[in-house]
């Protein structure tokens, strides 16, 4: 019997053995990587020649073959490479991958080996360089081994619409330096603003007074002055009154503040809580800095209210995740600056982050990212999140009681959230869980419950390629399981919202982005086809989809929003294809997202139909409101492009209701025929009507971090907060061109000296502080000098002369800087030290 139990110890042992994973003939942390672009119109066409240095720093050789290294591009790629040692396949979406070719050699210890390969797209940005490289061994194919070193060689294109230091310096030239004390001292700017005599002195003695109706509002007013304050200050006869008076704007408020009261006055919780939030833009930027013995405010008459009502900002976490603490963070941002719609994007193809308690699956399988080819457990690598799953951004989701801790901490911001989930296109994070759910109750016998969530037909043959160019991302809409699949969702989503105790109203069902022959080839499809003869072709499903999910909705009470391709119908004009607004879903109240006015590309009025037809209609405008657009075009700028290029300017400058009267440049920075914009649908007054308001976005294939997440979003989302909440400009109404240019020029300085003498430095210590965007100096040669200027008045230019990078702690420019041998390099910072990009100059 011992013979018997040693035996079987034996063979189990040789067995776990056997299923341990044998170390990597080699380690990747070994290869280093340098990446550059080696020609822009690479053979006199629109793509570029693009090379990767690999350098083996280790001390064992690496192989000739036996590997495939993956990563990811924003861009496809040919399958010849030039130098002929590997050949390049596009695995699905994002994911690439190179396999060595028999003329590719072993790698001594020290050796390089250069790799080029021909992108169909020019290089534009720092956003355009492939990342997260890993390698696979072909007798471990089911794991990845991360690079070492990824170094990016700075690209010096010449492409038309480069912004250069000299055309920085020449559009800030117009900025004025205005002094602080002329300054409205609260922003977003109010509809009447007017200083008076007197301060008032806020101490921690300072009792705070309130009507029942506005308990919470006083409480949180209460927690920001602990924090501001120093404790152990007298019983003080100052006080704050929050007042209730009837028949005001439901978000407008008054405030007057005296030498020894305030008093804000509003109708309801929402309109005081604006005006606590113009209460905390009043006082100094400094005393955010750190605890105050006292704070003086200065005495105002403010009458307030918003233009629009709907003030939304949009945040994708589904292409990568963002955690709750950061979330936060930005609720407290919106809150600030008065936004109200927190539209939260939180399912994609490369992620599903919100838990479902009644399909798990869903957060099983479709919150991780790693390195698989068949998706079965998780997700492939995308926008360089490399092979290991569990690792932010690629792989997180929320829990029922993060999304619920959420949802109260908007509503006690008088933030709505609305929840999008991506359908029918944007999906495989959701077919994909759906098909681990099959595959696992199919092994236990268990069909009927199987086939219950599943999201497409298993023997659909449809061939097809996304915009993102994935193969395999599209809900079947034929399918009845589809639907089971939304209802539960939707009753998920609901208990949320109930159980946070927060306002529902709307959710959203995505609708962009479906590619031509999508089901095509689907038996579901086909079946549904011959039973239902108003379904003429694939196209007809759009409207049988949403037709049925609006339905969905409505039954739990709620109203359905989506992307404006849900109420668009596809028809042709000429024998070429077009969309018009659909008359079947007008009478349904549905609310569409538009966002593509992307100049050039045809649909700049598209916005403008859509509400002259009666929809009810968000400007999310991609020239104007897309905050992972580069600010410019420039390779150190990161950020996608394909839509616009958007600076600051971009937000603060929008004319919701006439967009086209200051359209300037096409979506690659070059300058328009404004001839283009005849025959294009101008917004009526009825279609005014129909504009709910605007809705500015940040997507999130390039945002894996808090820092560059506010790198984006700041301080573009104050010009959003600006246009969004203060009323309407002379500048943009006025039809006097020279008047106009005139008053915006002087608006324009006006915004930017508020921020940077009041927003940006009370950013700099709210919350920790924000890592919102510095921008770079502008730079032009006078005579033997270089002169320099930077676009928000207050921060400081520092500059070096031996080739380093400034730091806080380099020369401060002042007037000038003479023309020597060396590189002078310039940089802006603020308060704290924190610097821009580099503005280098050398000796022409």
């Amino acid at each position: 019997m011992r013979q018997l139990l040693i035996a079987m110890l034996i063979v189990l042992g040789i067995k776990a053995n056997a299923t341990k994973i044998a170390p990597p003939p080699f380690n990747a942390s070994d290869l280093q990587i340098k990446w550059e672009a080696v020609q822009d119109d690479y053979q006199n066409k629109a793509q570029s020649l693009n090379a990767i240095t690999i350098t083996n720093t280790g001390k064992n050789t690496f192989p000739a073959s036996g590997w495939k290294i993956y990563f990811n591009s924003p861009h496809d790629f040919l399958s010849a490479s030039p130098t002929n040692n590997v050949k390049v396949d596009h695995v699905n979406g994002d994911l690439f991958s190179f396999t060595p070719l028999s003329s590719f050699t072993e790698l001594k210890p020290g050796a390089s080996v250069r790799i080029e390969f021909i992108d169909t797209d020019n290089i534009v940005n720092i956003t355009d360089v492939p990342e997260g490289f890993y390698i696979v061994w072909d007798a471990q194919a089911d794991k990845g081994y991360s690079f070492g070193a990824v170094n990016v060689t700075p690209f010096k294109p010449t492409y038309k619409g480069l912004i250069t230091p000299e055309i920085i310096y020449n559009q800030n030239a117009s900025i004025t330096d205005i002094p602080e004390k002329q300054l409205t001292k609260v922003f977003p700017t109010p509809s009447s603003y007017s200083e008076i005599k007197g301060i008032f002195r806020l101490n921690s003695g300072v009792q705070i007074v309130n009507d029942s109706r506005f308990e919470k509002e006083a409480e949180l007013l209460t927690g920001k002055f602990q924090a501001m304050l120093e404790g152990g200050s007298a019983a003080s006869e100052n006080t704050i009154k929050l007042v209730y008076k009837e028949g005001m704007n439901p978000e407008g408020y008054a405030m007057e503040v005296k030498p020894k009261a305030i008093f804000i006055v509003a109708s309801t919780p929402t309109g005081i809580f604006y005006g606590i939030q113009s209460l905390l833009s009043l006082i100094s930027p400094s005393a955010y800095a750190k605890p105050q013995s006292e704070i003086k405010i200065q005495c105002v008459e403010i009458q307030d209210a918003p233009r629009f009502g709907y003030r939304a900002f949009m945040l994708d976490v589904g292409r990568n995740f963002q955690t709750k603490k950061q979330v936060e963070r930005l609720l407290d941002l919106l809150a600030l600056y008065k936004i109200n719609v927190f539209h939260f994007h939180l399912t994609e193809d490369e992620g599903w982050r919100l838990e479902i308690p009644s399909l798990p699956e869903l957060t099983e399988v479709g919150s991780q990212r790693g390195h698989t080819v068949d998706s079965k457990q998780f997700l492939p690598a995308c926008h360089g999140s490399g092979p290991e799953t569990g690792k932010l951004a690629g792989s997180g989701f929320y829990t029922k009681a993060d999304y619920i801790e959420i949802l109260k901490y908007a509503t006690d911001r008088h933030i709505t959230v609305i929840t999008e989930i991506e359908t029918p296109g944007h999906a495989r994070a959701a077919i994909k869980a759906m098909n681990a759910r099959y595959a696992k109750l199919m092994a236990k016998g268990q069909k009927a419950e199987a086939e219950k969530y599943l999201l497409y037909d298993l023997n659909d043959q449809s061939q097809y390629s996304s915009n993102q160019l994935w193969n395999d991302n599209i809900m079947d809409v034929s399918l009845p399981s589809t639907y089971n699949f939304i209802g539960t969702v939707i009753n998920d989503i609901v208990a949320m919202y109930k159980e946070a105790g927060a306002p529902l109203k709307v959710i959203h069902f995505g609708g962009d982005e479906v590619p031509a022959h999508v089901w095509e080839k689907s038996p579901a499809y086909l079946a549904l086809q011959a039973s239902h003869p108003e379904i003429q072709n694939t196209g007809d499903l759009w409207y049988y989809f949403y037709g049925k999910v609006n339905q969905m909705v409505k039954a739990k009470g709620l109203n359905l929003a989506g992307w404006e391709e849900m109420a668009l119908r596809k028809t042709k004009l000429d024998g070429n294809p077009v969309y018009v607004p659909n008359p079947d879903f007008m009478p349904e109240h549905l609310q569409v997202d538009v966002w593509n006015n992307s100049i050039g590309d045809g649909n700049e009025d598209l916005a403008y139909k859509l509400a002259n037809s009666g929809y009810k209609t968000v400007l999310s405008c991609v020239t104007n409101l897309y905050f992972d657009m580069a600010n410019y075009k420039s390779f150190d700028e990161p950020g996608y492009y394909w839509g616009a290029f958007s600076d600051i300017d971009k937000p603060f400058s929008f004319i919701p209701f006439d967009y086209f009267k200051n359209t300037k440049a096409d979506k690659n920075g070059t300058p328009i025929n404004r001839n283009m914009f005849i025959g294009k649908q101008r917004l009526t007054d009825y279609g005014k009507s129909n504009i709910v308001g605007l809705q500015c976005a940040l997507w999130g294939e390039t945002v894996k971090t808090q820092e560059r997440e506010e790198y984006m979003l700041l301080p573009r989302l104050l010009g959003f907060a600006e246009r969004a909440w203060a009323q309407d400009p002379e500048w943009a109404t006025t039809n006097d061109t020279t008047k106009s240019q005139q008053l915006y020029a002087q608006a324009w300085s006006n915004f930017l000296n508020v921020l940077g003498k009041r927003e940006l430095p009370r950013l700099d210590h709210l919350n920790g502080g924000y890592g919102y965007r510095i921008p770079k100096p502008g730079v032009i040669q006078q005579n033997d000098k270089l002169i320099a200027n930077e676009q928000f008045p207050g921060m400081t230019i520092r500059y070096t002369t031996n080739g380093k990078d400034p730091d806080a702690k380099s020369s401060v420019y002042n007037d000038g800087v003479t023309i020597g041998n060396s590189v002078i390099k310039f940089r802006a910072f603020n308060n704290k030290g924190r610097g821009s990009n580099v503005t280098a100059i050398a000796k022409q």
